[in-house]
Formats: structure tokens, C-alpha cells, sequence
């Protein structure tokens, strides 16, 4: 009976829907730290879209001078598009969620599109940090999503 209970909680721990889960075993038994790894990746990276969407409101609501009497039309559109969407996804890289990602990589290449449209509005150096940053997410989902994915770091247990 016990084995009957204890099984049943795992199962419902496995399909409790995260969409990380940090800690658990793989099919060889190892925990596979990456997890961890990426939740501390996507906490940064929300820190970074706060303050990049609390720059661009600070642009709307404390210019120097009138923002929308200076800029042209696609210039202040981009400014307001940038100043939602980059505390949305902050909000999900927070909680890790996979929307959270979704919206960063959106936003992301939203800015590598608007740097190539609008030169001054991102800088080249600001883009290849985008562009770095992309690569590392995509590669700490994929190790997240291996359970076999150990590659030199500390077992935990």
C-alpha cells in the first residue's frame, strides 16, 4: 500500500505542469542541474528587460523635451511598442514560464529589426549582445531539456 501512495505522489509531482522543473532525475537517475542554470539565465534577463522598459518609459513620461514633437511617428510607435513589451516579458522570464521566452525571443528580434530599420535607435554592439543572448537561451533550454546533459558540473542530490 505504501509503494501504491508513493508512486501516486510522483506521478502527480511529474505532471504538476512547470515548465522547468529543477532537481528532478533523469532516466539514468542523475539530476541535471541546467534547470537551475537556466531559471538563474531567465531571472537575469528579466532584470535586464525591466530596466530597458523603465528606460523607455522614461522616455514617454520624463523626456527632456517632447518626445512625440521631435521623433518621427515610427521612431515614438517604437519607443511605446518596446516600453510594454519588454516588462511583459520581464513578468514572464521571472516565472520562467515558457510564454515568458516566447515573448523575450519576440522582443529580441523586434530589436535586431528595428536596429536594421532604424539605425540609431539600437547600437550594432547592442545587437550582438541580443544576438549572444539568444544563442545562450536556446542553448541552456536545450541542456534543460536533457536529463542526461551533465557536461563537467556538480551532481546534486
Amino acid at each position: 500500500m505504501k509503494n501504491l501512495l508513493r508512486s501516486d505522489r510522483s506521478a502527480d509531482r511529474s505532471d504538476s505542469g512547470a515548465a522547468i522543473r529543477l532537481g528532478e532525475a533523469g532516466e539514468t537517475g542523475d539530476k541535471n542541474p541546467w534547470g537551475l542554470v537556466l531559471v538563474v539565465f531567465m531571472r537575469l534577463l528579466a532584470a535586464l528587460c525591466v530596466a530597458q522598459g523603465l528606460y523607455q518609459w522614461s522616455a514617454l513620461l520624463l523626456p527632456h523635451r517632447p518626445l512625440f514633437d521631435t521623433v518621427t511617428p515610427v521612431w515614438g510607435a517604437a519607443v511605446i511598442f518596446f516600453a510594454i513589451l519588454d516588462l511583459l516579458a520581464a513578468v514572464g522570464l521571472w516565472l520562467a514560464t515558457p510564454w515568458g521566452g516566447v515573448l523575450w525571443l519576440f522582443r529580441s528580434v523586434a530589436q535586431i529589426f528595428v536596429a536594421l530599420t532604424i539605425p540609431s535607435f539600437f547600437g550594432p554592439l547592442w545587437i550582438a549582445a541580443t544576438c549572444v543572448l539568444i544563442l545562450g537561451y536556446f542553448a541552456l533550454t536545450w541542456l534543460a531539456g536533457r536529463p542526461e546533459a551533465n557536461f563537467g558540473l556538480p551532481k546534486r542530490k
